[in-house]
């Protein structure tokens, strides 16, 4: 009993979709003001969305690198007191098996 609700839900989503594209397309196609903006404000959306995706892939290294540093020290690449090739926890084991044997 369950299918024919499921069914009509359907369709009628379908129905408002179709009639709201509709709209949107005859909105689209007539000359005005508000149409008008409306096209140069979704152009500016998508050349920005363009633009910061040929950015990031140009700098995006660059700026991955910047944030996490190599090497000891510093603010995210590990302390002084700690390898920076390993996590913490493989430090804290590391450290408490270290305690341990001596």
């Amino acid at each position: 009993m369950e299918e024919p609700w499921g069914f009509e839900f359907l369709s009628r989503v379908f129905d408002n979709l179709v009639s709201f594209l509709a709209e949107f397309v005859d909105d689209w196609l007539a000359n005005d003001m508000r149409v008008a903006v409306f096209k140069i404000l979704f152009s500016w959306l998508i050349l920005s969305l363009i633009a910061i995706h040929f950015a990031w892939k140009v700098y995006g290294n660059t700026v991955n690198d910047m944030y996490y540093r190599q090497g000891t020290g510093g603010q995210n690449g590990g302390t002084p007191d700690t390898a920076p090739h390993l996590s913490g926890w493989e430090n804290a084991a590391r450290e408490i098996l270290k305690s341990h044997h001596e």
